[in-house]
């Protein structure tokens, strides 16, 4: 009897595809954004545009991005002023996010504005905002809706984020989100969902974030009352009055990498779940009860005889290790191991499921 090696696939009961979302807890402690490492896990540049926080030092190969933190106005807001520092930066990023994010209006020449709300209606408009960029190695494909989670500290710089020094802080959270959809806009950023406080009443939303993306826009409203307050003492700011500086002058007077310093101490905690998407094919191989009852192993036979059959009218068995996917032109594109070999004999039928994911 010839030894039957192969089986063709049908393609419409043998093959099916599905996808899986897994999920990861990233938890990232106010230490580490600013205190464990004495802040040489933080990377400023000389183009002062933005910051980068590590979870290590960053001059060691052991380190990994965590996010990136800057600041932009619309040239239409309040502070906007040819005397302010890096006005034209600041005006450019906060032109860039909105483009990317969230495209034109009616007009090619002008961006959408931020908006504290899902509707992109004109209303809500957020002109100052902070921009957290979190690095792709935490938030994979996106992140989890309804899960992050953002506390920090809105009272002055000494104060920091931390409640036991009976610091203000404020708790910002997706709470409407869910992963169906409900409370979720949509825009050519991607999913994004409103970051309210939690502990507020108003239902007022202090900031935006964009899932896909994996960036969180917070309203620089969120510091309004920090005044006199030194919002920037002891961070990078341009002239000698860090000690005075409420955020509005802050936004004005600092360097880019001086207020988002200030922000960057102010992070007490910080965490959501990422999702990782996999996609698999999942194919069903059969070996009826008439096939695959014989090997093609060289070790399978000796001499004449079968070694696993003591007379001839034994019923013949083999047990299968391994299965080989094959294209049309007969070339091996994957190769499926079993945990251990099966038994097949004529008196059994069986289905192997092999997936493939990627």
């Amino acid at each position: 009897m010839p030894v039957r090696s192969f089986e063709p696939l049908n393609t419409r009961t043998d093959i099916t595809r599905t996808r899986t979302f897994m999920h990861e807890v990233i938890p990232i402690t106010g230490s580490i954004v600013s205190g464990t490492y004495s802040d040489n896990n933080i990377k400023n540049y000389t183009h002062g545009q933005f910051q980068s926080v590590y979870d290590y030092p960053y001059l060691s190969s052991s380190a990994n991005h965590i996010f990136d933190l800057t600041l932009g106005y619309d040239e239409s807001s309040p502070l906007s002023s040819s005397t302010a520092t890096q006005n034209a930066k600041k005006i450019n990023m906060y032109n860039q996010f909105t483009q990317v994010l969230l495209g034109y209006t009616g007009s090619s020449e002008t961006v959408r504005l931020f908006e504290n709300d899902l509707k992109l209606d004109g209303t809500g408009s957020m002109k100052e905002v902070f921009i957290m960029t979190f690095s792709r190695l935490l938030v994979k494909d996106q992140i989890k809706k309804g899960t992050f989670k953002l506390q920090i500290g809105t009272g002055s710089w000494a104060q920091g984020a931390n409640p036991g020094s009976g610091g203000k802080f404020k708790i910002l959270q997706d709470v409407s989100a869910s992963v169906d959809g409900t409370k979720v806009g949509n825009c050519i950023g991607g999913d994004y969902g409103v970051l309210y406080d939690t502990n507020a009443q108003d239902g007022v939303g202090l900031g935006v974030l964009y899932y896909q993306a994996g960036i969180a826009v917070l309203t620089a409203s969120l510091f309004s009352g920090v005044t006199n307050s030194n919002f920037n003492s002891g961070s990078i700011v341009s002239g000698s009055k860090a000690d005075s500086l409420d955020i509005n002058e802050s936004l004005v007077s600092a360097s880019i990498s001086g207020s988002v310093d200030a922000l960057r101490h102010r992070i007490y905690d910080l965490q959501f779940n990422n999702t990782t998407e996999i996609n698999s094919t999942i194919y069903f191989c059969r070996a009826p009860h008439n096939k695959f009852n014989y090997s093609a192993n060289p070790t399978y036979t000796s001499g004449s005889k079968i070694r696993v059959k003591q007379i001839s009218a034994d019923t013949p068995l083999s047990y299968i290790t391994t299965v080989g996917l094959y294209n049309s032109a007969n070339e091996l594109l994957a190769v499926a191991k079993l945990s251990e070999p099966l038994r097949k004999d004529p008196s059994n039928e069986l289905t192997l499921r092999v997936r493939l994911d990627y």
